[in-house]
């Protein structure tokens, strides 16, 4: 079989490391897969080294000074479109709006709903949910939204997580012990967040949440790691900015940090906050429970079915603040517990579940 996968970015988003993984996970049966994306500014490769028995088509997108990011995702779709020839695979699977609005009949995982008001953005949503011509979403909650708002019945297929790879990283070997310090001695003690400073993933609300927690911690320090996206955030990094004066709190911003050095970061935590106000999975979450850290996340439906009593949960600030606090004190039980969850998820069952439903689905007849 061969297998199309499609994403948008070569950059660390939730969705890229999920198409790689997946796609590897697919080449281990013996599939034949092309992973797809748009290679922005001369990109070479994606963010990290991916297994060469998956073949890699990289489509050149240069950056167009003063572009609007209307205009931005309009070219994406138009430069994805003529590059992209359906007839060299069996399936074509796309992973978000842009990829289903370029590549004609599709396949389409819907990781999460987004809601914009720009008409030519809300256009490619709608497109990008009813076009394909069937559809994967990675949690239950997510296709509920999908059948409450459009009456399609996606297929669930959760997703997988490296947990080995973040269990590696919290381990008493001599190697995991070394990097966990050299991000010890850089930032002290540390609440982190992974996903960027932009609105989804609640980082006001979590900068606020940390000023209420630091009198009775004042040693932990609040940490983001993170955030290449195509969206312009500007205008929310620009309260976030206002909100950290005014707060006197100094966070600190990493910013994309490689790939190699991430699950130590994550491991060398004192707690991983995830306050996310939307979300279709919640990786990074579940990469730190496998690294064995008490995480916090925004009480969600979709993150309740998800991660169950492995996690803590706060609807507010002051609970976000308090829970945070709470979670400095680990929960051995609760940790162990996390560990397990992380364990179970794995790529090589999603892998399966994706391609019995590839067979289920073939690609209609031109």
């Amino acid at each position: 079989m061969r297998i199309a996968l499609i994403t948008y970015s070569t950059k660390p988003r939730g969705g890229v490391v999920h198409t790689l993984a997946l796609a590897e996970a697919l080449a281990e049966t013996g599939a034949e897969v092309t992973v797809w994306s748009l290679a922005r500014s001369g990109d070479a490769g994606f963010f990290r080294s991916v297994d060469p028995r998956v073949s890699l088509r990289l489509i050149d997108f240069p950056a167009v000074d003063g572009e609007t990011v209307t205009d931005r995702i309009v070219r994406s779709i138009e430069t994805m479109r003529r590059a992209f020839d359906p007839r060299e695979h069996d399936i074509v699977h796309a992973q978000d709006c842009i990829s289903a609005n370029a590549v004609g009949p599709c396949i389409r995982t819907i990781h999460h709903l987004d809601e914009f008001t720009t008409p030519v953005l809300a256009d490619c949503h709608e497109k990008a949910v009813v076009a394909p011509y069937a559809r994967i979403c990675v949690s239950r909650a997510v296709a509920a939204e999908v059948t409450a708002g459009w009456g399609f019945e996606p297929e669930v297929i959760p997703n997988g997580v490296a947990a080995q790879r973040f269990a590696a990283a919290a381990a008493d070997s001599d190697d995991a012990r070394s990097r966990r310090d050299r991000w010890r001695a850089e930032l002290g003690p540390y609440v982190l967040a992974v996903g960027g400073i932009e609105p989804r993933k609640g980082s006001i609300d979590l900068l606020n949440a940390y000023a209420l927690m630091r009198d009775s911690h004042p040693e932990l320090s609040l940490v983001f790691a993170g955030g290449e996206t195509l969206f312009d955030y500007r205008d929310y990094r620009a309260e976030f900015d206002r909100r950290r004066a005014e707060l006197d709190v100094t966070p600190t911003v990493l910013g994309t940090v490689d790939d190699d050095e991430l699950p130590a970061l994550v491991a060398a935590s004192d707690v991983f906050a995830f306050p996310s106000t939307k979300e279709g999975f919640g990786l990074a979450a579940m990469e730190a429970l496998a690294a064995g850290r008490p995480v916090v996340t925004r009480d969600l439906p979709v993150l309740r079915e998800v991660f169950g009593d492995s996690v803590s949960y706060a609807a507010t600030v002051p609970q976000l603040a308090g829970a945070l606090a709470d979670a400095v004190t680990v929960d051995a039980d609760r940790v162990a517990s996390g560990r397990r969850l992380a364990e179970s998820m794995t790529w090589a069952a999603a892998a399966q579940a994706h391609l019995r439903f590839y067979e289920a689905n073939p690609m209609p007849a031109n």
